[in-house]
């Protein structure tokens, strides 16, 4: 099984180096055909995304910043001046002040609530807008989410209650965009050491607890959640909308 993706114009919002789930999707889709668009925060950013871009071959860099209206109206604009339907847009992206992380959520100051929601939740709203112009034959929009958007995880905190409301969103998005054909889910992946990951206090605790109590007894893979990317981005998962897809060795099952 191969190129399953051939054809397809992928946009990949959220990729911060080579150990984000971003860039282990970007590698899974490139592998399957795709051609790849990929988003950069900031002039900071620019060379390190331009970098990873030449290793994929993607076809374009440009840059967003998510909580800025004008930045997704620009990469509307970017992405028509293309010349191309997009047909698969990955929105990696969650944010939450590190303090925010570290103390208990009954202490999360109402800034701190709002910048986690906003970044990691209404941006899919937003980015959805932007984008679903240019699906013009429908297409696949996905997000990244986590457990702890159900159950509690220590020191997940703000960061849990953002993800429930993006998953909120998947299923209200996945109804808004259905008539047009554009499928809507969420991927929640296991714990994975990522930049973003080490944001969150006694992180080493959850891997090892995964480790020894989910059903397959390890961790997760970055490329069983880029692989899972594939299904949904492509026809096979053509049927599938509304869903969060649970890629964690089991850990979803576990009551204790």
């Amino acid at each position: 099984m191969s190129n399953l993706l051939e054809g397809k114009t992928a946009l990949i919002l959220g990729i911060a180096n080579k150990w984000s789930l971003a860039y282990a999707i970007a590698q899974a889709f490139a592998r399957e055909g795709a051609s790849l668009v990929l988003t950069y925060l900031g002039e900071r950013q620019k060379e390190a995304i331009d970098q990873l871009a030449d290793g994929l071959n993607a076809i374009r860099t440009l840059p967003c910043d998510v909580t800025r209206d004008e930045d997704l109206d620009n990469l509307g604009k970017s992405l028509h001046e293309l010349g191309r339907p997009l047909g698969v847009v990955v929105h990696s992206l969650a944010f939450a002040n590190r303090e925010d992380l570290g103390r208990p959520y009954l202490e999360t100051p109402r800034s701190g609530f709002h910048l986690a929601h906003d970044v990691s939740a209404y941006s899919l709203v937003a980015v959805a807008r932007a984008s679903a112009p240019l699906m013009k034959s429908g297409g696949s929009l996905m997000t990244l989410t986590y457990l702890g958007s159900t159950r509690v995880v220590p020191n997940y905190n703000v960061m849990g209650v953002a993800k429930a409301s993006l998953e909120a969103s998947v299923r209200y998005l996945a109804y808004d965009l259905g008539p047009r054909n554009i499928r809507v889910n969420a991927i929640s992946a296991g714990p994975v050491k990522t930049v973003s990951a080490r944001g969150v206090k006694d992180f080493s605790t959850i891997l090892d607890v995964v480790a020894q109590h989910s059903p397959l007894r390890r961790n997760t893979d970055p490329a069983e959640v880029a692989d899972a990317a594939v299904f949904l981005a492509s026809d096979l998962g053509r049927g599938v909308t509304g869903n969060v897809l649970f890629v964690d060795a089991g850990m979803q099952i576990m009551g204790l």
